[in-house]
């Protein structure tokens, strides 16, 4: 659990901006590409269902 959470911090850094020094360091050493990218996705995915469904609230609101 504590690797999937260093994963999404090192995916919200490189969401974010650009993280340098010794963070930038310990992100590279300790992570792979493949949880990298798949942890992307999902939260890609989750985000955009959150939005989907704060649109669709807000339409049925305005009705």
């Amino acid at each position: 659990m504590l690797g999937f959470l260093r994963t999404v911090k090192s995916v919200l850094w490189g969401f974010f901006g650009v993280r340098r020094g010794k963070g930038y360091d310990a992100d590279i050493a300790n992570n792979k590409p493949a949880p990298l990218i798949l942890t992307g996705l999902l939260m890609a995915l989750c985000l955009v269902v959150i939005l989907v469904l704060v649109a669709r609230w807000a339409v049925n609101a305005a009705l």
